[in-house]
């Protein structure tokens, strides 16, 4: 890998029944593109998919029926031409047709079936922001568990697998205790593997923090954008942190099986990584983030998400894709032109929307502009 990470540009975007867009057909050029357009008019529909260029269900998390246009006859085909690291790419994705014959989403890259959504993080890395995340900080923790495993996932393709293997284990031991089985043996083998695999994902997020940390440092104390100090709050976490995995493997193991009591009573699984929680501090105002005014929560969410693009170019040796939804609204001036010059000094391709082009005006002949208007979309001046 070359010291300076590959750009890596979408040049295409071909969409059949997605969303508001019964066809669509759209050339892009290899730099920041702004769609600008009314409330509703298909902006964020864009944004969503070039989201499913990553493993997922794109930045909506909606289901493939909420996706499919609304009164067509079959599912959605999302189609992209990427120019990256490996030359000339092309991914199709989608339930329609021969893409997805028996549910679910299939991926096609370069013409030849994938063999699961992360071969996609070969070809390309995609990172977003929308206005749903604005409440990240004082939402739920469940909320910030995703968005965590999300910035794992662009670094380390395989978090999304061993989440998947958790889950579904997790679920196995959750029914065999409401069943209240005696298979003790069944048992202790489906707490083995939630073990291995909680450990592992505990892991890669103690290493993905480390690393964004040391990323966030980089920020000016001063900028527009505050740096952020974050923690893991975690029993498995804090203690891969401080022994080694067989060891910590080997505890919560133990854990799960003095815990079936408890747990069988409270009807769920009450210790392990899917408890865990992301811990935000606004530096320079030594507060946690969920007690920041809305702008400093902003403000706090765009530099974390502008560290973790520039670490997951670094990581991978590709510069992701990022998607920005209806972000200059809420910054001033001073924020947008600093967001401006750290996206070209990342390298990467921003896609942006809002429902006022003038917001982007400071790009004018460094970005494409695009009017996006009731299924449609139309050069625009800019």
């Amino acid at each position: 890998m070359s010291d300076q990470p590959a750009r890596v540009r979408l040049t295409r975007l071909r969409l059949t029944n997605f969303r508001n867009y019964a066809s669509l057909d759209l050339a892009l050029e290899p730099r920041p593109v702004v769609f600008s357009g009314d409330n509703g008019a298909g902006k964020t529909n864009l944004l969503e998919a070039i989201s499913l260029l990553a493993p997922g269900r794109g930045l909506r998390r909606a289901t493939y029926e909420e996706i499919a246009r609304e009164g067509s006859d079959g599912g959605f085909a999302v189609y992209a031409v990427l120019d990256g690291a490996f030359g000339t790419s092309e991914i199709g994705t989608g339930t329609a047709g021969s893409l997805s014959p028996e549910g679910g989403r299939k991926i096609r890259i370069n013409g030849a079936p994938a063999k699961g959504a992360d071969a996609l993080l070969e070809w390309v890395r995609v990172v977003w922001l929308t206005p749903a995340m604005d409440a990240l900080f004082t939402g739920p923790a469940a909320d910030r568990r995703r968005f965590l495993d999300r910035l794992v996932l662009a670094i380390d393709p395989g978090h999304g697998q061993r989440a998947l293997d958790y889950e579904k284990a997790m679920r196995g031991r959750n029914r065999l205790l409401a069943e209240d089985s005696r298979d003790y043996g069944w048992l202790s083998a489906i707490e083995a593997q939630m073990a291995e695999t909680g450990v592992a994902i505990a892991a890669a997020r103690v290493e993905l923090l480390g690393l964004l940390a040391a990323m966030i440092e980089r920020m000016p104390g001063d900028g527009p954008f505050p740096q952020a100090d974050i923690a893991l709050s975690g029993t498995v976490e804090g203690a891969v942190s401080k022994s080694a995995a067989t060891e910590v493997e080997e505890t919560y193991r133990r854990r799960l099986a003095e815990g079936r009591a408890g747990d069988r009573a409270s009807g769920r699984t009450l210790e392990g990584p899917h408890r865990s929680d992301l811990l935000v501090r606004h530096r320079q105002n030594d507060m946690a983030a969920e007690y920041c005014s809305t702008g400093e929560q902003k403000a706090l969410l765009v530099g974390i998400v502008l560290s973790h693009a520039r670490l997951a170019g670094e990581i991978s040796g590709q510069v992701p894709l990022v998607l920005l939804d209806e972000i200059a609204a809420h910054l001033d001036v001073r924020r947008r032109a600093a967001l401006f010059s750290i996206l070209e000094d990342i390298g990467c391709q921003a896609f942006m929307t809002g429902t006022e082009s003038a917001l982007f005006s400071s790009l004018a002949g460094r970005a494409q502009f695009l009017t996006v208007d009731k299924g449609q979309v139309f050069e625009a001046e800019g």
